[in-house]
């Protein structure tokens, strides 16, 4: 799908194929080490170019997963992905998480993604679609709110990060 993003300019967002597995990897490398209110170091990304392109083929081989890019000027920018819920019981929701290139912060791609994923789950039959936050991400919380997802709760002492311990908050939106 093409948005236009806030400045005008163009941004397509698409599902990943195996051919992205490299600039995938660049593209987490680089927006881990942009931002406190992701759960990975930098240190942390495997650079394992096989390993990705596994991934991202099963990825696209599932019927209720989904991996986005969101491409602007050929290059990864951001990305989504989601992972629904593989028993009976669940099946009907899933978790994702997204990333956004800091540079490209404010011009909507965020929401560009978001919107897919609300498109794709509802012709897919997802019912509900959760997340966590790192809490003090004001910018991704009020982004969330934005499209109707709620507070469902916290985990106290989650995340630690520089001698600090810090909550996570789940948030969820019912689509069904």
């Amino acid at each position: 799908m093409e948005y236009k993003l806030k400045d005008g300019r163009v941004l397509l967002v698409r599902e990943a194929n195996e051919n992205d597995a490299k600039e995938i990897l660049e593209h987490m490398e680089l927006v881990v080490s942009e931002s406190d209110f992701l759960l990975s170091e930098p240190d942390e990304i495997d650079w394992d170019i096989e390993r990705e392109k596994k991934i991202i083929k099963m990825y696209r081989e599932s019927k209720n997963d989904l991996f986005l890019v969101a491409e602007f000027d050929g290059k990864v920018v951001g990305m989504l992905n989601f992972r629904g819920g593989k028993r009976r019981r669940v099946k009907h929701k899933g978790e994702f998480g997204i990333s956004v290139r800091k540079k490209y912060w404010g011009l909507g791609i965020g929401s560009a993604l978001l919107n897919t994923l609300i498109l794709w789950a509802k012709k897919v039959g997802i019912k509900k679609i959760q997340l966590e936050v790192v809490d003090g991400n004001e910018r991704a919380i009020n982004l969330y709110l934005k499209y109707g997802f709620e507070i469902e709760g916290r985990k106290k002492r989650a995340v630690f990060k520089d001698g600090i311990y810090i909550d996570l908050i789940i948030m969820g939106r019912w689509l069904g």
